[in-house]
């Protein structure tokens, strides 16, 4: 497990874990995780010489979840980020690594604060534009996406027949219950869908501009939730390195289900790209 504490990040107070020596490495999980989702990559990355942030980001893990979906926008959510790497006394350009809506918030910080950036890596969730424009089987996978828009309804849904609904589309994950003990407590259900209904419709028909960050993508090809296109075809968003992998034979929750092949790829790619100048 990564210790962690509680240290005051703007107005909120988030559960923020600290480890290693090196190049930091921002590492942002997605719905309905915790910074645990890294506690197989994070000693991985700091053997290898990196310095590892690990946060519950907000209204997740032990992080304050605040009420009311205008707290979970994509501005405030890189606001986070970058005031993170301040708090923690990170003076130079860093790496981040993403998953599932971290990787969403991967891709926004690259593309809106380039110049805190040296590489990133974003893990099953590809451009957001991309997101927006795939195919059908992208479509038909995502549609759980527009079920959790409907305040209180959703909710009722997904609890209902002791989380039926929620350990369906839970199935691939390697620690369900978990999950499901975190999202029983007050409003922490509530907290996760705010941030599919703060940014849903806004970050994907945004106009971004061009991603300028050394970008590292990796899908798996079992995902339940994301289809390849979406993640192939972020290159057309990319003026800078880009470089796709696609994992065989393995689900949506990577960093838990393949930990040694995400820091192996995660610690290739950082390393192709240790320098990167602030005003690029």
């Amino acid at each position: 497990m990564l210790e962690a504490r509680r240290m005051r990040i703007g107005t909120l107070r988030l559960n923020v874990a600290v480890a290693g020596e090196g190049p930091t490495v921002l590492l942002l999980h997605g719905f309905p995780d915790s910074l645990q989702l890294w506690r197989m990559v994070a000693p991985r990355l700091v053997s290898a010489g990196y310095r590892v942030i690990a946060v519950d980001q907000r209204g997740f893990g032990d992080s304050d979840a605040p009420d009311g979906r205008v707290h979970y926008g994509v501005e405030l959510l890189l606001e986070d980020a970058a005031a993170l790497l301040l708090a923690t006394g990170t003076h130079e350009p860093a790496h981040v690594l993403g998953h599932d809506w971290g990787a969403v918030i991967t891709w926004c910080f690259a593309m809106a604060r380039p110049e805190l950036l040296r590489s990133a890596v974003a893990i099953s969730v590809g451009h957001p534009r991309e997101y927006a424009l795939a195919g059908f089987e992208q479509k038909r996978k995502g549609l759980y996406t527009i079920g959790w828009q409907f305040p209180g309804l959703a909710e009722r849904w997904m609890r209902s027949g002791d989380w039926k609904r929620m350990r369906r589309w839970l199935r691939q994950h390697p620690s369900p219950e978990e999950c499901l003990r975190d999202l029983a407590r007050p409003g922490r259900l509530t907290a996760g869908f705010n941030w599919y209904r703060a940014n849903l419709l806004p970050t994907l028909t945004r106009t971004w501009p061009e991603c300028r960050v050394p970008m590292l993508g990796i899908w798996s090809s079992e995902d339940h939730c994301l289809a390849e296109d979406q993640m192939a075809r972020s290159s057309r968003r990319v003026a800078a390195p880009w470089k796709y992998q696609r994992i065989e034979h393995a689900g949506h929750w990577l960093p838990l289900e393949r930990p040694d092949e995400v820091a192996s790829l995660a610690i290739d790619w950082f390393r192709e790209h240790p320098r990167r100048n602030r005003a690029s």
